[in-house]
């Protein structure tokens, strides 16, 4: 089978549209991918509980992958079932008290808010909420800001990686020392930018959750979930399953009766690992990762601005308004678009689908997200998609 290449999409011979704009939504799935569920299943269907014996040790180099992608071990990773499973563990798995504050940002996307409300009524913990548009300005206004928060004393800083309304990508290593020196910990929601956008955990980041059917372009419900070491024994993990312990599976491989509700938890990221794993959707999140790192972060991200900058030119030409950071540091692979009066982006997307355009509306902006495969002689079919699309919503 051929090897992922920069602009080349015969990996995804199936892909019907023109251009393929909403990896910040849902990722096609690649040959690589599709060929691994396949195996996966006729594992299964060939041997049945012989299918996870085959493949357990094999995600076990899933695991490996993962880390060497954002820069941890993989002592450090845990298999969830998505984002919000991995905001959920920390949320519910910290050695809370009373009284302890946690900022989270206005304009993050719920899976990064939700669980961190819940987890506020359980446990009697004080939400900070703090604007994103100091960042939007400058990342040493953000930080500044951020830094008087840190001042009046917060336990967690909640934040996505990359927003996924604007593209706004955050500075994480200066938020990760700011939160170090005042002692607080840094959670980062990173499924608008692992896979596209580079991410280094040895920055300082605490935990760190993603889903793989984004940027990582695997399938949805599997995902992943870092765990620093330094942290692991400061997690309570409240919500422990039977894989959660020590040497879970022994008292099922073994002759005489191994059968104990005593053995110890795990002391790692993996003791959210508290059940029977996706095998299918972590195999197949590891056939895209072996493409993702042969092709390399930096690579893929330089890629994606460079078809972006010709796409925000020709838009802004046209009348929209872009959301994308001036700063090259504040950028991520999404571009943002307010749409011209009368253009309302919901119609504006649907008639780009039309004409074979996915794109997707966050929140009232049109969003464009390309990954590797896009190549940028895609954009003038897409600049003159939008200008049928707009003669049409304009009749």
């Amino acid at each position: 089978m051929a090897k992922a290449a920069l602009g080349d999409r015969s990996l995804f011979p199936d892909l019907t549209c023109v251009a393929y704009l909403a990896h910040a939504a849902i990722a096609p799935l690649s040959a690589p991918v599709r060929d691994r569920i396949a195996e996966v299943s006729a594992s299964y269907a060939r041997g049945g509980m012989a299918g996870f014996g085959e493949w357990a040790p094999r995600l076990q180099q899933v695991r490996k992958d993962l880390a060497a992608l954002i820069g941890a071990s993989p002592r450090e990773i845990a298999f969830v079932s998505n984002t919000t499973h991995g905001v959920i563990d920390i949320a519910f798995g910290l050695r809370w008290r009373k009284g302890d504050r946690v900022l989270l940002f206005e304009g993050e996307f719920p899976a990064n808010v939700t669980p961190w409300q819940q987890a506020a009524q359980e446990f009697g913990l004080e939400l900070c909420w703090h604007s994103l548009e100091p960042f939007h300005r400058s990342a040493e206004e953000g930080l500044s800001e951020l830094e008087r928060a840190l001042d009046r004393g917060l336990r967690i800083v909640a934040v996505s990686a990359v927003q996924y309304k604007t593209g706004l990508r955050m500075p994480l290593s200066e938020m990760a020392a700011l939160c170090r020196r005042h002692g607080a910990e840094l959670f980062v929601d990173a499924i608008q930018a692992v896979g596209a956008t580079p991410i280094d955990v040895s920055c300082g980041i605490d935990y760190l959750s993603s889903g793989s059917h984004k940027h990582l372009m695997g399938a949805e419900g599997a995902g992943f979930l870092y765990v620093a070491d330094r942290c692991a024994s400061g997690c309570d993990p409240r919500l422990a399953g039977w894989l959660s312990h020590e040497d879970p599976i022994e008292f099922l491989i073994r002759d005489e009766p191994r059968l104990r509700y005593d053995n110890p938890l795990k002391t790692s990221a993996q003791v959210f690992e508290i059940g029977t794993t996706n095998v299918m959707g972590i195999a197949a999140l590891g056939a895209s990762v072996e493409s993702l790192r042969a092709l390399g972060a930096d690579a893929i991200h330089a890629h994606a601005n460079a078809y972006l900058d010709a796409m925000e030119h020709g838009l802004i030409e046209r009348g929209f308004i872009s959301h994308r950071s001036r700063a090259a540091a504040a950028r991520s692979t999404l571009l943002s678009m307010s749409t011209p009066n009368g253009v309302p982006p919901t119609r504006l997307s649907a008639e780009l689908g039309k004409r074979g355009v996915v794109c997707n509306t966050p929140d009232g902006l049109v969003r464009f997200s390309p990954h590797w495969p896009n190549h940028p002689d895609e954009v003038p079919k897409v600049l003159g998609a939008v200008d049928e699309a707009v003669a049409e919503i304009h009749g």
